[in-house]
């Protein structure tokens, strides 16, 4: 895999307006660990290198376990190794990175809603819209992941 351009370089405002959209959401009261396991669900479903390996690194130096870790692709199937809380963000995740399969239906919406208050649903979505924007950067402009610099 080859970088193509630096779009942080190319274009730095629009680079820094979605800074503060990650700013607004590391201040939104959403639990750091919760945001960054919502944000590898995402990358794992759009399929960005540089993303899974950014965010996996960062749930590890931040406690996760590896035990954990590795079930976030297969969250449903993981019994209680994953709190009401994280599956309903997971679940939430899901639908909205999906939207094209999923419509988002009543009854998706709904689960989210009895889980989280309307700002944190809101901060949520905000924190699942921005990971989809930068996988779509990260793989449109194929961003190397740190692992791939040690090979």
């Amino acid at each position: 895999m080859s970088n193509r351009i630096d779009y942080a370089k190319a274009s730095p405002e629009g680079y820094k307006a979605f800074g503060g959209v990650y700013v607004t959401i590391q201040k939104s009261g959403l639990p750091k660990q919760l945001i960054d396991l919502v944000y590898l669900r995402v990358s794992q479903i759009n399929g960005c290198a540089y993303c899974i390996d950014m965010h996996s690194r960062d749930l590890l130096k931040n406690g996760l376990t590896v035990d954990k870790l590795v079930l976030v692709p297969v969250w449903r199937d993981a019994g209680d190794v994953f709190s009401t809380r994280e599956r309903s963000a997971l679940a939430w995740a899901e639908t909205v990175t999906r939207v094209a399969e999923t419509g988002i239906p009543d009854s998706d919406y709904e689960a989210a809603a009895a889980e989280f208050g309307d700002k944190e649903l809101a901060d949520l979505t905000y924190a699942i819209g921005l990971m989809n924007a930068f996988n779509r950067f990260g793989i449109g402009f194929r961003s190397t992941p740190a692992a791939a610099g040690k090979a």
